[in-house]
C-alpha cells in the first residue's frame, strides 16, 4: 500500500470530503462564536488551510482542545490556531492563536462545518433510476442508480436520494432532505433538512396483532411515520408506522445506528436514542430526553422531559423529568449503586472463611 492510498494522518482525505478555505483567523472566530486572541508580539496571522488535531497540526491548521485529559499535548503542539475553553487560554503556546470559547466543541464542529461543507445536490435523475409518472421530484434533486420512486411521492428541493433506495406511494420528503443508499420509506412524511443513513427501514407495518381462535390475526397498520425538520436516523435504524396515529420523530431528534422505534411511539425535540436502544409502541418521549445503548423501553409509558436513560436500562414504568435512572428495572442512579454496593458486600461476606476457622 503506498503512502498515497492510507489514510492522511490529521487531515479529511480529500478522496471523500470537499475541502474548502483558506480562511483568516477572524472569519473562523466569526463561524465559531468565538473571541480570537493573537499570539504577543505576533506580526499579521496566516491563513488557515484546514484542521487537525494537536498532535499532528501545523502552522497552518485550526486544532482544539476540549478535554482536559489531553491537555499535555498543548505544549508541543504546532497548531497555529486553537480552539480552547477559557479555563486552558492560558496555556495556549506562545506561538500559537486561540479562539476562546466556552464551548470549544460547538466552535470545532462550526469550524469544521466551514472547512467541510456538506456537498451539494448534483441535479439530475440517474438513468437506471424508475420514477413513476405521477411521483413529483424537483429539479434541483440528485436522484442515483436505481432508486425506485413511486406513485405520488413528493420530493422536495434540493434532496438528495442515494442510491437502491426506495421512496414509497405517496411518501413526501420537504426541502433538503438526504437518504442513504439502500433506504427504504413508506407510510412516511419527512420533514426539511432530514438525514437518514444506508439501510435504514421507515414506514413498515408496526408489530400489533391479536390473537384469535385459529392462531394469531395481524391487526391494520393504518397511521403514518412523521420525521419533523432536522431529525437524523442512523444506519440500520427501524420505524414502525402508526397503528391508527402516527409515529412521530421530534425536530432536531438524533437517533444511532440500529434503534428500534414502535409504533404510536412519540418522540419530543432533540431527543437522543443511542445505539441497540429500543422503544415500544405508544410510548412517548418528551423534549431533550436521552436514552443510552442497549435501553429497552416497554409500551405505553411516558418519559419525563431532560430525563437521561442510561446503558442497558430495562424501563418499566413512567420517569420524571430531569430524572437520570440505570438498571433493570430501572431506578435511580444513586439508589442503583447504593444497592450495588450492599451486593457485594454482602457476597465478600458470604465468601469469606467459616465461622468455626476452618475455612470450609
Amino acid at each position: 500500500m503506498t503512502a498515497q492510498q492510507t489514510s492522511l494522518s490529521g487531515t479529511a482525505d480529500p478522496r471523500f470530503f470537499t475541502r474548502s478555505g483558506p480562511f483568516d483567523a477572524q472569519a473562523l472566530a466569526d463561524a465559531a462564536g468565538a473571541t480570537l486572541v493573537q499570539p504577543k508580539n505576533a506580526g499579521v496571522l496566516p491563513a488557515f488551510t484546514g484542521i487537525a488535531p494537536l498532535q499532528n497540526a501545523g502552522p497552518n491548521d485550526v486544532s482544539f482542545l476540549d478535554n482536559r485529559r489531553y491537555a499535555h499535548l498543548l505544549e508541543k503542539t504546532q497548531a497555529g490556531l486553537i480552539i480552547i475553553a477559557p479555563a486552558f487560554a492560558d496555556k495556549v503556546p506562545a506561538h500559537s492563536a486561540a479562539l476562546v470559547s466556552s464551548a470549544p466543541y460547538l466552535a470545532w464542529s462550526r469550524v469544521a462545518r466551514l472547512f467541510h461543507p456538506k456537498d451539494p445536490a448534483a441535479p439530475g435523475i440517474h438513468p437506471t433510476a424508475y420514477v413513476d409518472a405521477t411521483a413529483q421530484v424537483d429539479s434541483s434533486c440528485e436522484i442515483g442508480p436505481f432508486v425506485v420512486v413511486g406513485p405520488h411521492a413528493e420530493i422536495g428541493p434540493r434532496c438528495i436520494i442515494g442510491s437502491h433506495a426506495v421512496i414509497g406511494q405517496g411518501v413526501q420528503l420537504a426541502a433538503d432532505c438526504r437518504i442513504g443508499s439502500h433506504v427504504t420509506l413508506s407510510h412516511a412524511v419527512i420533514g426539511e433538512r432530514v438525514i437518514i443513513l444506508p439501510g435504514a427501514r421507515i414506514g413498515q407495518d408496526g408489530f400489533g396483532f391479536a390473537v384469535g381462535p385459529q392462531g394469531f390475526e395481524t391487526v391494520p397498520q393504518l397511521g403514518r411515520v412523521v420525521l419533523e425538520h432536522d431529525v437524523e436516523i442512523g444506519a440500520n435504524t427501524t420505524i414502525d408506522r402508526g397503528s391508527v396515529t402516527d409515529t412521530v420523530i421530534g425536530a432536531g431528534s438524533r437517533l444511532d445506528n440500529l434503534v428500534q422505534i414502535g409504533h404510536n411511539a412519540k418522540l419530543g425535540r432533540c431527543c437522543i436514542v443511542v445505539s441497540q436502544a429500543g422503544i415500544s409502541g405508544s410510548t412517548v418521549l418528551e423534549d431533550f430526553v436521552t436514552v443510552a445503548a442497549q435501553a429497552g423501553l416497554i409500551g405505553h409509558i411516558r418519559i419525563g422531559a431532560k430525563a437521561r436513560i442510561g446503558a442497558q436500562c430495562g424501563v418499566m414504568s413512567d420517569v420524571e423529568g430531569g430524572a437520570d435512572v440505570i438498571g433493570s428495572p430501572a431506578m435511580p442512579f444513586r439508589e442503583f449503586f447504593r444497592n450495588v454496593a450492599v451486593l457485594r458486600k454482602l457476597a465478600k461476606k458470604a465468601s469469606g472463611p467459616a465461622e468455626d476457622g476452618s475455612g470450609k
